[in-house]
């Protein structure tokens, strides 16, 4: 089992405002499907309702307090701990919420982030902090897009 953290943040960890993402690149969103594509994604509930449909091509989870959620397409568990046994033979992608990445990065041994070099100070959803000097960081690759520069970049935790 592997448990990877992928997300898109800015100078300041920004994640989102409004309930949406900030930056909406193409090639962040491709490279987004081509590493989680035939994988699983966990996310919350507010996650999922965010997206116009369970993505496809990937088992989906999504974890709900509620428990008589329902979410079309996808796997509804309560708590991260029935999340992770769900996956404990599996490779799984943890998509968001910002509460839902600070629940896995114990469990993560790989953290896939779109470093963007720009900040919005309107962001109402923040990246949690960690500790980078666990990981090994490597720039996969370097891009841009409207005038924004961003890196992929890869921690795998040492």
């Amino acid at each position: 089992m592997s448990i990877a953290i992928i997300a898109a943040v800015g100078r300041n960890n920004e994640l989102g405002k409004n309930g949406d993402l900030i930056w909406h690149f193409k090639e962040d969103m491709q490279f987004f499907k081509k590493t989680t594509t035939g994988s699983t994604v966990i996310m919350g509930r507010k996650t999922f309702e965010s997206l116009p449909k369970a993505l496809p091509n990937r088992r989906n989870i999504v974890i709900s307090g509620n428990k008589d959620y329902v979410a079309q397409g996808a796997e509804v568990v309560d708590s991260v701990q029935k999340a992770l046994e769900l996956t404990k033979t599996e490779n799984a992608f943890i998509i968001g919420g910002a509460s839902i990445y600070k629940a896995f990065l114990p469990y993560a041994d790989t953290v896939y982030l779109t470093e963007i070099d720009a900040e919005c100070k309107s962001a109402d959803t923040y990246f949690p902090k960690f500790d980078k000097s666990e990981y090994n960081r490597e720039i996969l690759s370097k891009s841009g897009e409207n005038g924004i520069d961003f890196s992929f970049v890869k921690y795998i935790r040492q």
